[in-house]
């Protein structure tokens, strides 16, 4: 597209005039940092032996001063390396109150200051660009450290520019939201999710900037851009609280490492450091490593029985949760029972060791022993005026520990079961191993009874997936990350069908929180969103006005001839001009099955719970593997009557669904199930 304002032209060429000048500047500075550093180190070493020990300290200080102004230097040239590719993406004119000349204001990835301290870019996130993503022509305001700033946009423009080339200015009155929207939904997909600050919307843009919330659930549909929604939120949180807030203050609770790699490329490129990731199998692995063993969620919910289904069912309701901090309660009263102790003359009445144990109610069980122990130590220390002989803080700690009933977590935890009349609700599977739906209650036993080190350095906790996590899990995160926390996901996307929870589950467990909707979806293409709608029959999710073909329903009158068809599909996709094609199965033995056949022929990646990373080309895994990615093209193979036919099976073709942002192919032999209609049927 031509660009049809000259001056922007010579704008930008000024632009990338004074950042080439920056960018020489900043290799000269960092070429200056690292010979000062080598030749520092150097002197260090050469003249260590004669150094007494404040100059030893005062030569490694110096050399950490240079290494950190280095790092800096180093940074800034990384940002405006990425500035010359693209300096900026959108211009507005702001014309302030009471004044009559207004103010152009050009937005980019990274600020941008001339020499003579003239701001020629301004960062995404500074309060002034927000008026860019929340207003059109007209009124406008903006929150500044000052406070409200008032005043009107007169002119608004948006612009592609790659290689420091200027692809297109857009005008506001040809509505560039939808124009420029429509361009990068329709470009295809990568192997890293991107960034979106040139299209972020009004509604994105009110979460990203939100720094009041201790906790924010977004309720977002699928494709609503949530996940990218969050990691825009901690950029933003950083920028705005960088003296107090960094990367490593900041986790993101992630399903899976496929999907952590996936998101990986978003902080960095958005100039931030990357943040630690963790997932429930990683605080399961850190609680119960060399006490118990356990089965993995993956495992267990390819092969579950009825029996074990009901014992998930029944510990992954909020009901769950309010019965074991109803019987931890009881125990806590109930199962402390006091006598009398005798260290030699000195005796402790059983009242007062009573006292004491309730005065540190707020102490793990097992860590109160001690506290008590120090105090009655201190009252026999003030009643020994005879200079008698004193017992260790260990022995008194011996004669406290038998008077709880309870010998430790695995007890408390069994008995519980039995308190409420229900032992067949817990059956591990060996004499030291868990069912995966013990874990995290068991872990909440084990907090109540031992405490918890938890992550006193972490400031900001994302967890992704919400509709995934039982109402236990997300108890014992509270207990584990006492922090701010931003919490996403989508409850019409639930892959697990034994987590009976919602929002209100939520305030119960988190008090106070922020709750948000998203319900316009802008991974799929209209006709994807409209056929997945009848699915789940989501009448909330709003497709973007982008369209394509109406998802193929391919019949075949074999599996044979269904695997046919499969390779069809994939010679068309690697001729085709997508760059990932996701094949996804209702469980990993049909994924793995069909890997095998396709790598005789094909070069496609088999993503199961132990893979780490998300790559472009041809996918197959599971639709629980799948989550929170997106593909250019999906096929979902057996898409029968046999394989998809409960409520549950419902939710896993919902996600596999919308996974596919142009094209999607569902294939089955036999018949089909109940659960589709829609869509084109092809006879093969």
């Amino acid at each position: 597209m031509s660009v049809n304002f000259p001056e922007e032209i010579t704008r930008l060429a000024m632009v990338e005039e004074k950042l080439h000048d920056a960018l020489a500047k900043l290799e000269e500075t960092v070429a200056g940092y690292e010979k000062e550093y080598m030749e520092s180190k150097r002197y260090l070493a050469a003249n260590w032996n004669e150094m007494d020990s404040m100059e030893k300290f005062s030569n490694e200080r110096s050399i950490t001063q240079i290494e950190n102004a280095g790092n800096l230097s180093l940074e800034r040239r990384t940002k405006i390396e990425k500035l010359i590719n693209s300096p900026y993406f959108s211009r507005i004119d702001f014309r302030y109150n009471g004044e009559n000349d207004a103010e152009q204001i050009y937005i980019g990835q990274f600020s941008f200051t001339d020499n003579n301290n003239q701001i020629l870019v301004y960062d995404w996130r500074a309060p002034i660009s927000s008026m860019y993503y929340d207003h059109e022509l007209g009124r406008a305001s903006y929150e500044a450290p000052v406070g409200l700033i008032e005043g009107d946009i007169v002119l608004k423009r948006q612009y592609k520019i790659k290689n420091g080339q200027m692809e297109y200015a857009l005008e506001s009155s040809i509505n560039i939201d939808d124009d420029v929207l429509q361009r990068e939904l329709s470009s295809t997909s990568d192997e890293k999710m991107k960034t979106i600050i040139a299209t972020i919307q009004k509604e994105q843009n009110q979460i990203i900037r939100n720094d009041k919330a201790n906790v924010l659930v977004i309720q977002g549909v699928a494709g609503s851009g949530k996940t990218s929604i969050a990691l825009h939120r901690v950029a933003y949180l950083l920028y705005r609280y960088k003296d107090r807030l960094s990367a490593n203050n900041v986790v993101i609770m992630s399903p899976n490492k496929v999907f952590a790699d996936y998101i990986s490329n978003v902080l960095p490129e958005l100039g931030e450091e990357p943040i630690s990731e963790i997932s429930f199998e990683d605080i399961a692995k850190m609680e119960l490593s060399g006490v118990l063993e356990y089965e993995r969620i993956t495992d267990q919910m390819e092969n579950f029985t009825p029996e074990w289904l009901e014992r998930s069912s029944f510990k992954s309701t909020p009901a769950f949760r309010i019965l074991v901090n109803e019987y931890l309660e009881y125990a806590d009263n109930a199962y402390f029972e006091p006598r009398e102790c005798s260290f030699g003359q000195f005796v402790i009445p059983k009242d007062y060791i009573q006292s004491r144990y309730h005065a540190y109610r707020n102490r793990p069980i097992f860590k109160r022993f001690a506290e008590i122990a120090d105090d009655i130590l201190d009252r026999i220390k003030t009643d020994n005026i005879r200079g008698h002989k004193l017992p260790s803080r260990s022995e008194v700690i011996k004669k406290l520990t038998p008077m709880f009933k309870m010998k430790n977590t695995m007890a408390l935890y069994t008995n519980f079961y039995t308190h409420i009349s229900k032992p067949e609700m817990f059956v591990p599977v060996g004499k030291n191993k868990l069912e995966w739906p013990d874990v995290f209650p068991y872990i909440y036993f084990k907090i109540f009874a031992w405490g918890i080190g938890g992550f006193q350095t972490i400031q900001h906790l994302v967890i992704d997936e919400m509709q995934d996590y039982t109402p236990i899990q997300y108890a014992v995160v509270n207990k584990m990350f006492r922090c701010r926390k931003t919490i996403l996901g989508d409850f019409g996307q639930s892959v697990n069908p034994y987590n009976l929870h919602s929002l209100d589950a939520f305030k119960d467990i988190f008090g106070s929180i922020d709750i948000v909707e998203l319900n316009k979806s802008y991974r799929s293409t209209y006709e994807i969103i409209e056929f997945a709608k009848k699915l789940q029959n989501d009448q909330n999710i709003e497709p973007a006005p982008r369209h394509g073909d109406k998802p193929d329903l391919i019949h075949c009158d074999s599996q044979q001839a269904e695997l046919f068809v499969i390779k069809e599909e994939v010679s068309k996709f690697i001729k085709g001009n997508y760059a990932t094609l996701g094949i996804l199965f209702k469980n990993f033995q049909q994924a793995k099955e069909l890997h095998e056949e396709l790598s005789r022929e094909y070069q496609a990646h088999l993503l199961d719970s132990d893979s780490t990373k998300f790559a472009n080309g041809i996918t197959i895994t599971t639709i629980f593997m799948s989550k929170g990615l997106e593909f250019d093209e999906v096929i979902i193979p057996y898409a029968n009557a046999e394989t998809y036919s409960s409520a549950h099976e419902r939710s896993l073709l919902y996600v596999a669904c919308t996974r596919a942002m142009h094209k999607l192919t569902l294939s089955y032999h036999g018949n089909i199930t109940r659960l589709l209609y829609g869509g084109k049927t092809i006879k093969r």
